[in-house]
């Protein structure tokens, strides 16, 4: 029997892990991470729970990466500290990859095999070729995986445009004679299945991009995805049209414009990168600068300029911002807080709301039809999005001819099975979130996020006291130190009504009761909290310390 089984990515936006496996073979497509939600406190990212892959070790055959970006391969250090398995990816994938790696002290133990979309590959009983996809990103594939049942082709993130910038246009035809083979399940990129018709054009947003560097009378500033390295070339090529020099500042985007040099995916005629201490030697309309913080990222290069911590660039009334990328989802507050901040400085500000200077990587609902029509898949299973987005996609495919019952709508851990009589969604295995915490990976649960939670909301309350180990009586404190909870100097009579609670609570427990310490230390947690519901209506964490001298 055939499985499909979706570890990550399937009603979310990240996390992207799917298995393929027949009999003693498994296939790992992906790795991804996913960024923190809201309400995960303190967390850093999050990976997919990977305890099926390490359960089933000895049968995996490799790990197969689609593209460069951190939804598809930022969790493949926690997978390669535990699983020697070999990887396969394009060679900017796994420059990109090799990066991570060494950040992380693995890339000496790694295995990694370079491949392309003019080449074929097997892996277990697996016969793999790789289809060249447009996405926004360079040496981006997608993978049709010959097995014993049939073909299944996995669409990576992909889109179909005929005017790519980096000339790595979704390979249409091959997807096309996949679909003459025959076709078992199509596998389908789904994040931008809301969108109707076709994707705008690269030409187009460089046409924008001309006019905004032409016009400007001071600096421009673009921000960016570091991995977007046909944008990055797309900008550099308009600046030496109109005469401008170029500045690459970030530490990720320095990276990632390094790797994509050495391996020939991005050019930058000599003399036209400066360095960031040469600025002052060129008339501010001819510079264009190249760098992080689209996102709103804390750290980014642009939210220092924009904050006044970054030490050579200063926002000035003439220069131009543009964020050339999409708001994530999560990110809007972050991101506006720092367009009103550009904005107090002087400075223009260009974004997506306003302006056409940012063309999504994923295909709008034109494309995702005519995916279906080359393929002609007999069953239709919608990957990558949230729940909605894989909803609306198979409510799409069945638009276009796909019958209900061979449509697969599928969730995280549930398995898809294929015989000789179909496919059906049958069973489940253990899948989930952890979360990184810095090196803590996975030891952050719902505990400690709801613990983060409250502290975040309504503070701590620390209270001191010491007791004679004899006579059981009070010879320091009860001492009330507060965080996050009230100004004391403003309510100082409700942290001393709070003490005499304490005291209460004492003198109610005699000295000879067992466990007297612990006994009061409970108690104290809980008068507290009514207490200080009943008088403020908040709820802080109570943390005694008491001790016996």
């Amino acid at each position: 029997m055939l499985k499909i089984i979706p570890l990550g990515g399937l009603g979310e936006i990240g996390l992207n892990m799917m298995v393929v496996e027949y009999r003693d073979s498994i296939l790992v497509i992906d790795a991804g991470l996913m960024f923190p939600e809201d309400y995960m406190l303190g967390v850093d990212f999050v990976i997919p729970d990977m305890e099926y892959l390490r359960q089933n070790r000895h049968r995996i055959a490799g790990v197969v990466l689609t593209h460069a970006h951190e939804d598809h391969i930022g969790a493949l250090p926690y997978l390669l500290r535990d699983l020697q398995v070999p990887v396969y990816g394009t060679a900017f994938t796994l420059g990109m990859v090799r990066h991570r790696l060494e950040e992380h002290e693995l890339l000496a133990q790694a295995r990694l095999f370079e491949i392309s979309p003019r080449q074929s590959l097997k892996l277990g009983v697996f016969d793999l070729e790789f289809i060249r996809v447009c996405h926004s990103v360079v040496d981006g594939v997608g993978i049709i995986i010959h097995t014993p049942l049939g073909l299944i082709v996995h669409t990576g993130d992909f889109k179909i445009n005929h005017t790519s910038i980096d000339g790595m246009l979704t390979d249409v035809s091959k997807f096309a004679r996949a679909g003459e083979a025959g076709v078992l399940a199509l596998l389908s990129d789904s994040t931008n299945v809301e969108k109707e018709g076709y994707t705008i054009s690269d030409k187009q947003i460089g046409e924008t991009f001309e006019d905004i560097i032409d016009n400007s009378t001071g600096r421009v500033i673009v921000a960016l995805f570091a991995s977007n390295i046909a944008r990055i070339q797309q900008i550099i090529d308009i600046a030496r049209k109109t005469g401008c020099r170029v500045i690459i500042n970030g530490r990720s985007i320095e990276i990632s414009v390094s790797i994509a040099k050495s391996l020939g995916y991005l050019q930058i005629p000599e003399g036209m990168e400066i360095g960031i201490d040469q600025v002052k030697h060129f008339p501010e309309e001819r510079i264009v600068i190249i760098t992080t913080g689209s996102q709103g990222e804390p750290m980014s290069a642009l939210v220092r300029m924009a904050m006044g911590y970054h030490k050579q660039i200063k926002i000035q009334a003439d220069d131009t911002v543009v964020f050339s990328s999409k708001f994530i989802p999560g990110n809007e507050k972050a991101i506006a807080n720092i367009i009103n901040k550009l904005y107090k400085l002087g400075a223009d500000v260009i974004y997506e709301k306003i302006s056409a200077i940012h063309v999504s990587g994923h295909a709008f609902r034109e494309e995702l039809k005519m995916m279906i029509h080359l393929t002609r898949p007999r069953h239709f299973i919608p990957i990558h999005g949230e729940y909605r987005h894989l909803l609306l996609h198979s409510r799409l495919a069945g638009q276009v001819g796909i019958p209900s019952e061979r449509i697969l709508l599928a969730e995280n851990g549930q398995v898809i099975e294929f015989d000789e009589t179909g496919g059906r969604i049958q069973g489940s295995v253990t899948t989930g979130r952890i979360l990184v915490d810095g090196k803590g990976v996975g030891d952050v649960g719902k505990s400690v996020l709801k613990e983060r939670h409250v502290l975040s909301q309504d503070g701590l309350v620390v209270v001191n006291m010491a007791f004679d180990r004899e006579t059981g009586i009070v010879i320091y404190g009860p001492e009330i130190v507060s965080r996050g909870f009230v100004f004391e100097s403003e309510t100082g009579h409700l942290l001393e009504d709070a003490k005499q609670v304490i005291l209460e609570i004492v003198g109610k427990t005699d000295a000879d009761v067992p466990d007297r310490i612990e006994k009061i230390r409970a108690a104290m947690q809980t008068v507290l909290k009514k207490y200080f519901y009943f008088a403020i209506r908040r709820r802080p964490v109570i943390l005694p310390f008491i001790l016996e001298v």
